[in-house]
């Protein structure tokens, strides 16, 4: 593949520090993006317990891939936002966007007519006041089913396994004393429906089975916190992690002593995600560097290559995600939503082939 350069379309500012965006997956929204903030407040009192001075916001935004036009559709005032996603099912109207907090809160909003509207939330641990929610995942409990399974990990290195059916709720079922420290990241296996994975500040990379809630494996591969992981929806086995030590590695999980391949981006790797036209590329967001894009190259798994990167913003990089919009079944330009922290920015950009 051809250098992929990203041309900037848009460049905002969120106001408070971004920390994460989320495309939506469905097929009547895929114009919209969610993005979420986290702002600590540095004058609160002293008397304010530090769960009060976290504050966040969630922007909705409607992006036009015809006309370019990038328009903010609703805004909402928050805890504090770690992490964010949609819970789509096409089988349901409306998309679902779930979100955790600073407050150790796993909300779910329905997006409906421009809006955001709280329909179910559930505080991870109610015995903790200064827990927060640090992940989550989701996947459909059954196909066509309209109850979702959510993983939420957190700062006190728990793994929460949470069942959402749209009239009963949210239930939590089941937890996981992963790590000893914070467990930054969590995930489903997309391929086998007993297995969970979770990385923590611990450099520790986790596998449970959610039959026998026993350990699978314990890899210790990485040199610092593990901070993402991915378990690829295109190819079975396959397991793509960031960390703190810079390296994104690809795993076989069949065989995890070592990994398949790895390659070092910078600035330690916050945030993977998959591109929608499924060319096999990754979008990273590098936290002290960049945001960078990685071709996998789906038939030579050990060797992950640097085919893009992206210098817009000058704070740490934490929000990345893929426009999925497909204009008229033909038209197959990428796009990317991107923000960091402390400069509260925001960014679109039309991804664009570099020919030499």
């Amino acid at each position: 593949m051809d250098k992929l350069a990203f041309n900037t379309l848009h460049s905002l500012d969120t106001e408070y520090s971004a920390d994460s965006i989320e495309w939506c997956t469905h097929s009547l929204y895929q114009s919209y993006f969610a993005c979420g903030t986290y702002q600590l407040e540095e004058h609160a009192g002293e008397e304010s317990a530090m769960r009060n001075r976290r504050k966040g916001r969630i922007y909705l935004f409607r992006f036009c891939s015809v006309t370019k036009e990038l328009t903010e559709v609703f805004r909402l005032e928050t805890a504090a936002i770690l992490d964010m996603k949609w819970l789509v099912n096409e089988t349901n109207e409306q998309p679902l966007l779930a979100t955790v907090d600073s407050y150790g809160q796993l909300e779910i909003y329905e997006f409906a007519d421009d809006t955001l509207k709280t329909v179910s939330s559930l505080n991870i641990n109610s015995d903790c006041d200064d827990l927060l929610a640090l992940s989550l995942d989701w996947r459909r409990a059954a196909e066509n089913s309209s109850q979702f399974q959510i993983l939420v990990s957190d700062s006190k290195g728990g793994v929460s396994v949470i069942d959402y059916e749209p009239k009963i709720g949210l239930k939590l079922t089941n937890v996981f004393a992963a790590h000893g420290f914070e467990a930054w990241t969590c995930a489903f296996d997309r391929w086998d429906l007993n297995r969970l994975y979770s990385g923590g500040d611990d450099c520790i990379l986790q596998a449970y089975d959610l039959r026998s809630n026993s350990r699978i494996f314990t890899n210790k591969s990485h040199n610092a916190g593990v901070t993402c992981l991915l378990s690829h929806p295109m190819h079975e086995h396959l397991l793509v992690t960031g960390s703190y030590d810079e390296y994104l590695r690809t795993f076989d999980t069949r065989s995890m002593k070592q990994p398949l391949g790895e390659l070092n981006l910078g600035g330690g790797i916050w945030r993977l995600k998959i591109d929608p036209l499924k060319r096999d590329l990754i979008l990273a967001a590098c936290m002290y560097h960049n945001f960078s894009i990685v071709q996998l190259n789906a038939g030579q798994l050990e060797a992950p290559k640097l085919v893009g990167e992206y210098y817009e913003h000058k704070s740490i990089c934490y929000g990345a995600d893929w426009c999925r919009e497909v204009v008229d079944g033909g038209n197959n330009n990428l796009y990317t939503a991107t923000c960091s922290f402390y400069d509260h920015k925001l960014c679109v950009a039309q991804i664009v082939e570099e020919h030499h």
